[in-house]
C-alpha cells in the first residue's frame, strides 16, 4: 500500500505542534465526529504523513509535520466520565471513537496561513479551503502535500 496524507487541525491552546514535539508521540484523543472517526480507523496507516495545522488561533495554518504512529483503537477519553469528550452511549464491548498516535517529525519553518492555502489556485479541491468544512481530521492528496510543502521554502504572500 502507498503512503497517504492528512491534515490534522489541533487548537495550540489545547496541544501545538510544541506540545506534540516535546512528548514525541500523542493519541490524537477528542475526535467526534463520524467522517473524522472514519479517516482514522480506515484510511490512516503507519507511516502515512500528516500536515499538522494550528486552528482557532490568531495566524491559522500548517505548521509541522508529523506521520501516523499507531493503528486506531478505542479513545479512552470516550469512557471518562470527567472528560470533555466523555460519550455515555459508547462502551467498552462497543466503543464509538478510535484515535491514533501521532508521532513529530518537524516544526515548518513558516507557518502556511490558511490565507495563502485559500489563495492557492493548484488547492481549490483541497477540502480545508472549502466553505464550510470544518472537520479536524481530512484526507490530503500527494499532489497537495508537495505543494503545501514547497510553499515552505517561498516567503509569505
Amino acid at each position: 500500500m502507498s503512503r497517504r496524507y492528512w491534515l490534522m487541525k489541533s487548537e495550540p491552546d489545547e496541544f501545538s505542534i510544541e506540545n506534540l514535539a516535546r512528548v514525541g508521540v500523542e493519541p490524537w484523543s477528542g475526535v467526534r465526529n463520524y467522517q473524522a472517526r472514519n479517516y482514522m480507523r480506515d484510511g490512516m496507516r503507519i507511516g502515512d504523513g500528516v500536515l499538522f495545522y494550528h486552528s482557532n488561533c490568531d495566524e491559522p495554518g500548517v505548521v509541522g509535520l508529523a506521520e501516523v504512529a499507531s493503528g486506531a483503537y478505542p479513545d479512552p477519553t470516550q469512557f471518562d466520565a470527567s472528560s470533555d469528550y466523555h460519550d455515555p452511549a459508547s462502551t467498552r464491548e462497543a466503543p464509538r471513537w478510535l484515535l491514533v498516535d501521532v508521532r513529530f517529525k518537524r516544526r515548518l519553518r513558516r507557518t502556511i496561513t490558511l490565507a495563502e492555502l485559500k489563495a492557492s489556485a493548484e488547492l481549490e479541491d483541497f477540502a480545508l479551503v472549502q466553505r464550510g468544512n470544518r472537520l479536524s481530521v481530512l484526507p490530503v492528496t500527494k499532489a497537495q502535500w508537495d505543494f503545501i510543502l514547497a510553499l515552505e521554502k517561498r516567503s509569505a504572500a
